[in-house]
């Protein structure tokens, strides 16, 4: 008899051990998501996001075109249809994918289908890249409360999922780099990371997000 309950004890324990294992791993599989959006130039909204606390990752990159692997210079001189891009890998146990979209659409200026601030046309644009019916809502939630905050019309459009191409390693991390510039529209031999708050500033986006969004806007100084 004292055999027989031992026996039921360790099986119990058993299983109770092979269930824990299982839902820690979907908890894990389950608390990392990935968001895609074109918000102007890749490498203000990798440096707004970098600074989310639960992101842990942005990469700077291009989405919605028809080139496969396309350079920057391919795509800033136009025709592949790609946005600058980034995405944003973040843990959804700590900031949730309504929080990132409501904190990114008050980060740009979307309400300007031209391109942002300073940067005109199509490779501009800003963008919500859907990745399936959840994004879908949330983007389309995170909208509507948008519109309804700023009283105008936002023209950000929710588009599909689409195949993303991360940029080469000179863009990735531009807004914190140490390396030298030779030449730049900012300054000769300026580090990365000086040229970037130059031309941040130089460009409008804070003053503009700013006025646009008030003490709403998350990033803009």
């Amino acid at each position: 008899m004292n055999q027989l309950r031992m026996i039921k004890t360790m099986t119990l324990a058993a299983l109770i051990a092979v269930g824990l294992v299982a839902q820690s791993g979907g908890a894990r599989a389950a608390g990392t998501e990935t968001l895609t959006v074109a918000g102007g130039c890749f490498w203000c909204v990798e440096s707004d996001f970098e600074s989310v606390r639960g992101v842990k990752e942005v990469v700077s990159g291009f989405a919605g075109g028809t080139v496969a692997n396309p350079t920057y210079k391919q795509v800033v001189a136009g025709g592949t249809g790609h946005y600058e891009a980034v995405q944003i890998q973040f843990d959804s146990g700590v900031i949730s994918r309504d929080q990132i979209l409501s904190m990114f659409l008050r980060s740009i200026d979307p309400t300007d289908a031209g391109g942002q601030f300073c940067d005109r046309g199509p490779t501009y644009r800003t963008a919500i890249f859907a990745n399936g019916g959840a994004q879908k809502a949330a983007a389309e939630k995170a909208i509507a409360d948008a519109q309804a905050a700023l009283g105008q019309t936002i023209v950000t459009p929710i588009l599909g999922a689409t195949k993303f191409y991360p940029a080469d390693a000179y863009h990735q991390d531009y807004y914190k780099s140490s390396d030298r510039l030779a030449l730049s529209t900012v300054g000769l031999g300026v580090k990365k990371s000086v040229a970037y708050k130059r031309y941040r500033a130089r460009c409008g986006r804070d003053a503009r997000v700013k006025q646009l969004w008030g003490s709403a806007a998350p990033f803009a100084k």
